[in-house]
């Protein structure tokens, strides 16, 4: 665009009225192209990058890894039996110290182990299974979101990037446009052509403030999600590299059920909750226990019997505990069904907003597809023609200054939405990405 009508622009400059029957070639004032600077592959990274970046360092990550470390840890604990007991009794005075025919008892200790219903161990090392697959779509949820917001602000960046570089394009042609005006008017045109045309090269240089200002900001939330020092600026390559969108929202919705991380961890929770029901269910099972016992037996001259022979007395023991309030256990086994029932509902509720979250989505990228094909084949090239064409009759004075100003504002207009709908049809298919669970525009 700009190089053609810096081109038409320069033909004006180069052969002023009051020279064009006898201006020297050689002389001839020449407007050279000035490119605005690109962003260049080496000066900027692909959102891929970035992304490796963020998943490698960002905290909430690393927190949620250690909180599967943690739930991997309970699942030992669960399945172990219980600390077994020791005690041990003695009577410091003789005289009190219980008396039996083998002699006086000076010591008893015991140890006691407790075991519960073997089913009941292994429910509740089911149950820790569950809250480490629990833990471990946590992950992959965090994952997904700190994914999308990484590329969201990336998109962002190149936005403002892309459209400062426009901008700066413009700046260039609307300066030679002041030439081309200067030139008229020393010529004997209208001073306002010149005024007019310095006075949108000031709109231009505020637009640029505030275009540099966005793009810091969203430079600093990309560095933030990076974890990057504050001297270290994340930049946007030239390329988008968005990925292409899928079309079947049925697909979509068919490949959610496999990937998206909070439908799996909702699942899992089922699965927890029906083994805790399991647990509850078991409760009406006793629970065992085991003991040895050991008396030290004396018989020196403090025993009252007369046949005492000093033999330590040895004895096992076995107890169950009596589940008889089965109020108690039944209502246990409620809650436990109520609790399955409510994560079966929050299943389907997140099941049903996903969904509809997909079909919102491929109906705005639908959209902005069809408005970047609109763009980019008709109304930006129209308009590139309709300036040059307007750049033609203001040289040849067939049309004022006023309307080649608004022909190039809407171009330049038409040039930034077009930016901007692509940046937008990206961040479109990143949340698409996200909703999904798993990449769909790779």
């Amino acid at each position: 665009m700009t190089a053609d009508f810096r081109t038409l622009v320069s033909q004006e400059t180069q052969t002023p009225p009051e020279e064009a029957s006898g201006g020297d070639s050689e002389n001839d004032f020449t407007i050279e192209p000035v490119a605005a600077e690109p962003v260049s592959s080496d000066q900027g990274q692909p959102v891929k990058f970035f992304v490796q970046q963020a998943l490698a360092a960002h905290p909430r990550i690393h927190a949620a890894r250690q909180r599967v470390a943690a739930a991997t840890n309970v699942i030992p604990q669960a399945r172990a039996l219980p600390d077994p007991n020791f005690s041990n009794t003695f009577w410091p005075f003789h005289d009190q110290a219980l008396q039996t025919a083998a002699g006086r008892i000076g010591n008893q200790m015991s140890l006691n182990q407790q075991i519960p219903f073997p089913e009941k161990l292994r429910a509740k090392a089911d149950i820790a299974s569950r809250e480490v697959q629990i833990a471990q779509a946590e992950v992959e949820a965090i994952e997904r979101e700190v994914t999308e917001s990484v590329r969201l602000a990336y998109y962002e960046v190149w936005f403002n990037t892309r459209a400062i570089a426009i901008l700066e394009e413009t700046k260039t042609l609307v300066d030679d446009l002041t030439e081309v005006a200067e030139a008229r008017y020393k010529s004997g045109g209208s001073q306002q052509d010149v005024l007019r045309a310095q006075l949108e090269n000031d709109r231009l240089d505020d637009q640029l403030v505030n275009l540099r200002k966005q793009k810091a900001v969203a430079q600093a939330d990309l560095a933030a999600l990076l974890q990057q020092p504050v001297n270290l600026v994340p930049e946007a390559s030239e390329e988008l590299d968005a990925g292409g969108t899928p079309a079947d929202v049925q697909s979509l919705i068919s490949l959610a059920e496999q990937c998206n991380p909070s439908l799996r961890g909702l699942a899992w929770e089922i699965q927890r909750d029906r083994e805790k029901q399991r647990l509850a269910c078991l409760q009406q099972y006793p629970d065992f226990n085991v003991g040895v016992h050991w008396g030290l037996v004396s018989d020196d001259h403090n025993v009252i019997s007369p046949v005492a022979n000093g033999h330590d007395n040895l004895s096992f023991t076995f107890g169950t505990s009596l589940p008889i309030w089965r109020e108690k256990i039944n209502a246990g086994v409620r809650e436990a069904g109520h609790r399955t029932a409510s994560t079966s509902r929050r299943l389907d509720a997140t099941r049903d907003e996903i969904y509809g979250k997909l079909r919102r989505l491929m109906a705005q990228a639908d959209a902005l597809i069809e408005q970047r094909d609109i763009y980019r084949e008709r109304i930006v090239p129209r308009t590139e023609d309709t300036l040059k064409l307007a750049i033609a009759d203001y040289r040849g004075e067939r049309t004022d200054f006023f309307t080649l100003i608004e022909t190039y504002r809407e171009l330049l207009m038409f040039e930034t939405q077009l930016a901007r709908i692509e940046a937008s049809l990206a961040g479109t298919v990143a949340q698409i990405d996200r909703t999904v669970g798993c990449p769909v525009s790779e």
